[in-house]
């Protein structure tokens, strides 16, 4: 299949999914997934292959960035331990259990190995797609494991697949030194990157040029990490995170709204096209296996699902307990979860596109010109433990989540209404000073001090400092009797009669659209009053 095919195919099955998704109320991670093998048995695109580059260099490095920049570094921060007990611990637990389950099965033991470094890491893009829904500190954690635990397995991958091609044994020594440099050196990159670009935006103005140098941050990042052979992924990871907690006060409103917007489509396209290129390579995947090597390859795929799995589980019901036992603080106390709001967490744990790339990118041969062993059998058990983690887990999540039965994030709206009411307060402290220097009169000085004032009042009263709580709306809170409903409600009136001006040439295009960017701007700032009425902030 030509390329423009391909790239009209997948758009076209990112929007049938996504609506498909939508209406059937399925994660469309699922959806796009089956879209792809459907597509898969067209006989031009049954040939498509997934390049692993493509995954590994360009989708991942801007994946995980924006997943980063999105992720709250106060509560990585609050639940580092388990991260990183789990993004690097489970992940090397899981790796060394399929790994024996297989040399058991008959696999060399780096072949072995490197199936389980393959099968170790969750995907990021998979667990945001699926795992929506869940409570701030949950998702936090998952998200965060994902995008960490991918630079755990890539650097076991490495060393396993260096093994097999050479034919060498692997070293425990090496392998932990190895894990300390790509690690520290990842670290510091990301640091670097991050500081550097975060220096460079407060001379960069224009908004697009912001939004270029965002866009270019990722790549900057990963580039020195793989030269240096170090972790790439952790290093856009910490790049992210550094980039996020910046202050971003010198960036103009156009330059974030139009980067959020970019960001926002961009992630959603990569993740829509790389879950039905994982569909489309289903039917290259099973027409490269063999009739003999079927019996093993089910047989594997079987085990390394029950492994995966069952390892996460018991990950999450066995380290809790160990670290309850190692820390009796009273901090750690009150953070304690009961084993029922614990399994969503560990349910969570999706495989996607990382693994695929690394089970694809698998040498053709050894170092003496004979063909890897076992590559294809690898390659359909990866795609096989992909499948049921979305299939299955991802099918299932929403009725874990209700039959945990997680308890609301006690303080996120209590937040909101905390950073409402600081805001108020400064503006109102600093009101006069700022009427003066603006050269504003006394009547729009007092008119926006009344507005300000009587806001803060309604925030005020809803806001229950004593425990974080907040109080339900109501009539009187709200002080809105339906004045943004029907500024709302108005503005495609005001759309038509200037579409009708342009459509009889009293106005330009140009005008039109200078226009409809105000309404637009309107109508943002009135959905987002709405909101907070509506949602209860």
């Amino acid at each position: 299949m030509e390329g423009l095919q391909l790239i009209v195919v997948i758009g076209a099955a990112i929007i049938g999914g996504g609506w498909l998704a939508r209406r059937l109320r399925l994660p469309p991670a699922l959806v796009l997934l089956l879209f792809g093998v459907a597509i898969g048995f067209i006989p031009v695109a049954g040939a498509v292959a997934l390049p692993p580059d493509l995954v590994l260099l360009l989708f991942l490095p801007a994946l995980l960035y924006w997943e980063s920049v999105t992720t709250s570094l106060r509560e990585i921060r609050s639940n580092l331990r388990v991260i990183l007990l789990a993004a690097i611990g489970l992940v090397l637990v899981t790796a060394v259990g399929v790994g024996a389950a297989a040399s058991a099965l008959g696999l060399p033991w780096p072949i072995a190995l490197a199936l389980g470094a393959i099968l170790a890491p969750t995907d990021a893009t998979a667990v945001a797609s699926v795992a929506r829904g869940l409570p701030r500190r949950i998702l936090t954690t998952v998200r965060t494991e994902s995008l960490i635990n991918d630079g755990t397995a890539l650097v076991l991958y490495s060393v396993a697949i260096g093994a097999a091609v050479s034919g060498t044994g692997i070293e425990i020594g090496p392998v932990a030194l190895e894990f300390l440099w790509s690690y520290l050196v990842a670290i510091a990159i990301g640091l670097a990157i991050g500081f550097v670009i975060g220096w460079l935006r407060r001379f960069v103005r224009e908004p697009s040029l912001v939004n270029t140098l965002v866009v270019l941050t990722p790549f900057v990042a990963f580039l020195p990490a793989e030269l240096l052979h170090a972790s790439g992924v952790v290093a856009v990871v910490v790049c992210g995170l550094v980039s996020s907690h910046l202050p971003d006060f010198d960036a103009s409103a156009v330059a974030r709204r139009q980067g959020f917007g970019f960001w926002e489509v961009t992630t959603y396209i990569l993740n829509g096209s790389l879950f039905v290129l994982i569909g489309i390579q289903f039917h290259l995947i099973v027409t490269s296996i063999e009739a003999v090597d079927w019996p093993l390859t089910l047989l594997l795929s079987g085990v390394a699902i029950v492994l995966v799995l069952g390892i996460r589980l018991a990950w999450f019901n066995t380290i809790p307990y160990v670290l309850r036992a190692v820390d009796r603080r009273p901090a750690q106390r009150a953070r304690r979860v009961h084993a029922r709001q614990r399994f969503p967490g560990a349910w969570a744990g999706f495989r996607g596109a990382v693994s695929l790339a690394a089970a694809l990118a698998l040498p053709l041969e050894t170092a003496d010109g004979s063909p890897l062993p076992y590559r294809e059998t690898l390659i359909a058990v990866t795609f096989a433990v992909i499948l049921f983690t979305l299939v299955v887990q991802g099918l299932t999540m929403p009725a874990v989540v209700r039959w945990a039965r997680l308890p609301p994030d006690p303080t996120e709206e209590w937040e909101n209404l905390l950073a409402e009411r600081t805001a108020l307060e400064a503006v109102i402290e600093q009101l006069p000073r700022v009427a003066e220097e603006a050269g504003a009169t006394p009547a729009v000085r007092d008119a926006l001090l009344e507005e300000y004032t009587a806001r803060l009042d309604t925030v005020s009263r809803r806001m229950r400092d004593d425990d974080k709580t907040v109080l339900p709306l109501d009539d009187e809170l709200t002080g809105d009797d339906g004045e943004s409903a029907l500024r709302l409600a108005v503005l495609p009136v005001k759309r038509r009669a200037i579409a009708q001006l342009r459509n009889t040439r009293q106005i330009d295009d140009v005008v039109l659209r200078r226009i409809q960017a105000r309404l637009d701007a309107e109508e943002l700032r009135l959905e987002a009053r709405a909101g907070d009425l509506d949602e209860e902030v």
